[in-house]
């Protein structure tokens, strides 16, 4: 065949098989999307749907996102990092200019449930849809109630700050078709009522997955990594395994402990800080003890993951030495001279899964910034650790990471001066 015409005939077949590929990227970005209501922002709503709006907006943590610190609530700016770039969240005050005071209950509706903006743009999935697609009708419209209930403030949306492609929209409508598909929560047959609540606010507006999942290299969940644990966005912490009792999992804890966890961000079992702490701050402790109770249940019931067990490495023993004259220096007064710690005061962290994760990056952060329980109705004063960051060089911190990692039967891997400067 000439080969002028063989060119021409690849070429035509490629053409076809790119046109096909983007059909089926558009089908599967409107798969399930049924035509948009008509109408303008609704009526004033009762007290009561707002009241539950409110608790709602508790339970999604909204305010984590779209309030700045020190800034208006709802007024947006907060800038959330990816490996991609910065998402902006935007302002959801009822703003007409700047906000959502001119969506329709719908359009809002539209934007949990399929991910899309007013005028039809698709949503980063920064804002956590792939979860929120689960939250019913009702509550969405509850939601949209309070939202529309606060007071409205006039601050534009601050731009995002992605780098190409992954600012284009076709970028996007690939990541969907690859990792998004609408959904509505399904009550499971044979679970009770309170079950299913449970897995309803943990897959739903809690969505607790969105941290809590392995990622690949575009930023969609692994295949089967769904609560595995994962990297933050911003890769400054980890987010524990929520299946593996060796690392966040619960499913060997009496029920009330996760509860009291959940509520007061410390328990006899364990305590929370870094971006959990702000989650309780925020969220979890507003929740109703039925509801704790419920997600708790659900909780306890994720199936099992263990990890691969890692063969153990020893420090050198100069760096036992040295990171045992820090901890006597500067960490034994409080967490005790055999890690044992004081009981809802200072974590134990002999036996403490935060130390011993396989991933280091969690216990570095806690030594450099600090650790700070929450601020919560049942630990209204809670104790801190101040940050050493200063005090304290690499060498160091990496000795002293490595010895609460491999003492009073401590066996996580050590920690090198590498490891504490690669975490952001």
């Amino acid at each position: 065949m000439n080969p002028r015409k063989l060119a021409r005939r690849i070429g035509g077949i490629v053409l076809v098989l790119a046109l096909m590929l983007a059909a089926l990227v558009a089908w599967l970005n409107v798969q399930g999307e049924a035509p948009l209501e008509a109408g303008g922002p609704t009526a004033p709503a009762s007290s009561e749907v707002i009241e539950r709006g409110a608790y709602l907006a508790r339970a999604g943590n909204c305010m984590g996102c779209h309030t700045t610190t020190g800034g208006a609530e709802f007024a947006g700016g907060r800038g959330v990092e990816t490996p991609f770039g910065i998402v902006a969240a935007p302002n959801i005050t009822p703003d007409t200019k700047t906000g959502i005071g001119n969506w329709s209950a719908g359009e809002f509706w539209r934007s949990l449930h399929h991910g899309r903006s007013k005028d039809g743009r698709l949503l980063y999935p920064a804002f956590p849809y792939a979860s929120f697609t689960r939250v019913s009708r009702e509550d969405s419209d509850a939601l949209y109630a309070f939202l529309r209930s606060v007071p409205a403030v006039e601050k534009a949306n601050a731009p995002h700050a992605l780098r190409f492609p992954y600012n284009t929209q076709a970028a996007l409508a690939v990541w969907r078709a690859l990792y998004f598909r609408p959904g509505a929560f399904e009550p499971e047959a044979g679970q009770s009522a309170e079950w299913n609540r449970g897995k309803y606010l943990t897959q739903g507006l809690g969505h607790c997955a969105a941290c809590h999942s392995g990622r690949d290299a575009l930023g969609g969940t692994r295949r089967n990594a769904k609560f595995a644990g994962g990297l933050m966005p911003d890769a400054a912490w980890y987010a524990p395994s929520l299946a593996s009792p060796e690392e966040a999992g619960v499913q060997r804890w009496p029920r009330e402990q996760v509860v009291r966890l959940l509520k007061d961000g410390v328990s006899a079992h364990a305590s929370v800080s870094g971006p959990m702490a702000e989650v309780v701050f925020s969220s979890t402790q507003h929740l109703t003890d039925q509801d704790l109770d419920a997600m708790a249940g659900y909780l306890a019931s994720i199936p099992v993951r263990k990890a691969p067990p890692a063969e153990p490495r020893r420090a050198d023993a100069e760096v036992m030495v040295a990171g045992r004259k820090v901890y006597e220096q500067h960490c034994a007064a409080c967490h005790g001279d055999r890690g044992q710690g004081a009981s809802r005061m200072y974590p134990a962290l002999a036996g403490n899964r935060a130390v011993t994760l396989a991933l280091h990056i969690n216990v570095v952060q806690v030594i450099r910034q600090g650790g700070f329980m929450p601020t919560t109705a049942g630990n209204p004063q809670p104790f801190g650790m101040p940050p050493f960051g200063q005090l304290l060089n690499n060498d160091e911190m990496a000795a002293v990471a490595t010895f609460i990692r491999q003492s009073w039967g401590n066996s996580a891997a050590p920690v090198s001066t590498l490891d504490v400067l690669r975490v952001k």
